[in-house]
This record gives structure tokens, sequence and C-alpha cells, in this order.
């Protein structure tokens, strides 16, 4: 073999070689950057929430969830976090923080907690779980990881009511309330939702689908309405002690 002629193969060779590692490295940045972009939720927010019976002197409890989800649009598969705040100046006492899902948004588990029995349910709801928070100090928050699907098909909502242990008081719920979109983006890998919006949902021929399932006012907890109350680790039980009135929105 000639000394030109391998010259020339060698510089094909590494032209090759240094075209793949730069396909490689952007291939990476693309990968990094997608799942930066998945787990970045934004900042948490109370937005639906609602102080219902009255908590113990210098408690306030509040929820937050974040204020965008992203959904892929292949697994349908998303990822919440729930948190439970005590903004108060006196530990909480023993709660517990449920976690429940409706219409197209559909909780498949929570970090820690049981799930409750589909016969337990709330009305209208398709899924939840109880999280033993225990007491919560002053000033303090926890945390949940919540994994989650949701049809794009439909409208989804979510609900996180903070009860005393013993499930007798509602002391604040956030929710029903939705994540959505109002601009769908079904050939995207991905599908960004805000908290607060109703989903527009979209047929695969592009027409807006009618909304199903219930709506806002349908998780009648708290003293206006039915209590759920702690059935052990298989998860809890709707009791109707009180007549149902529909939640003020």
């Amino acid at each position: 073999m000639s000394s030109r002629r391998a010259t020339t193969i060698s510089t094909v060779i590494a032209t090759t070689i240094t075209g793949s590692l730069l396909t490689a490295s952007f291939s990476a940045v693309m990968i990094l950057s997608f799942t930066a972009s998945a787990d970045d939720q934004g900042p948490g927010s109370n937005k639906g929430g609602k102080a219902m019976d009255a908590a113990p002197a210098g408690v306030k409890l509040t929820t937050l969830l974040p204020e965008k989800i992203s959904v892929d649009n292949s697994s349908k598969k998303t990822a919440i976090t729930a948190t439970v705040k005590n903004e108060g100046t006196k530990a909480s006492g023993e709660i517990d923080l449920l976690v429940v899902g409706f219409d197209g948004l559909k909780v498949n588990g929570v970090q820690g907690c049981s799930a409750i029995g589909e016969k337990d349910l709330p009305p209208g709801s398709n899924s939840g779980f109880k999280c033993s928070v225990g007491a919560l100090a002053a000033g303090k928050s926890k945390s949940y990881a919540v994994d989650a699907t949701y049809d794009l098909s439909k409208a989804g909502k979510i609900c996180l009511p903070v009860m005393s242990a013993d499930g007798k008081e509602t002391f604040w719920q956030q929710g029903p309330v939705p994540f959505g979109t109002t601009n769908p983006s079904p050939n995207a890998p991905a599908t960004p939702l805000l908290l607060g919006t109703d989903n527009k949902p979209v047929a695969p021929s592009g027409d807006t689908l009618p909304r199903t399932g219930v709506g806002d006012d349908v998780l009648p907890l708290g003293a206006a309405g039915a209590a759920l109350i702690a059935a052990g680790a298989a998860g809890l039980y709707w009791s109707q002690r009180r007549p149902r009135q529909p939640l003020r929105g």
C-alpha cells in the first residue's frame, strides 16, 4: 500500500471517528437537557387550596403542587411533587395527607404512602394514596414523590386533603385542581401542563374532545361534607356522617 493511500484512509477514519464523537456528544447533551427539563417542575403553588375545619391554635396547614409538569406523550407518565407545610408557630399533631386523582390523571404510587382501596375512594376519583405525615413541626414541610399517568385525551385533576389522623377533620384541601394545557402538542415528545389550567384534549383527527368526568365540587371533605375515616394501612373509607354539600369555589 502506498503511503499516499494509507494517509487518505487514515484521514477518512479520523474524520469518521470525529463525526461519531460529535454526534454522540450532541445526543448526550440533548438527553441531559430533556431530563433536566422533565424534572423542572417550577416553584410550588397552593392554587385551588382552601382552609376547611379549624386547625389547632398556632397551626396553619397548607399544601403545594408544582406550577408545571411534563407528560411523556408515548408512555403517558408524569412525576408530581406533593408537599404539606405547617406555616404556623406550633407543631401540628398527627396528620395525614391524601393524594387523589381524577379523570385523566391517575396516581399510580406515592413514595412511602399506602394505596386507598377502590371501594374506599372518594366519589368520582380513580386513584388515591394516604400518607401518614405524623406531627409536623412549626415552619416545617414534607414532600412526597408522586408517580402518575395522564391520559391527554381527557381532562385531569388532583386533590390534596390534609386530615387529622383519626379522619374526623379536614384542615386544608387543595383541589380538585386541574393540570392542563390550552395548546396541546401531540406530535412532541412531551406535553407541558400548567396547574389550574383546564386541559384541552385533542383527538387524533385534531378535533377537541368533550370534557369528561366530574367537576371541581365532587370531593366533599371537611366540616361541610363527608369525612374520610382512617381504617388502618389498607386505606380509608368514605363515611356519610353529615349531609354532603358541594365545596365552594
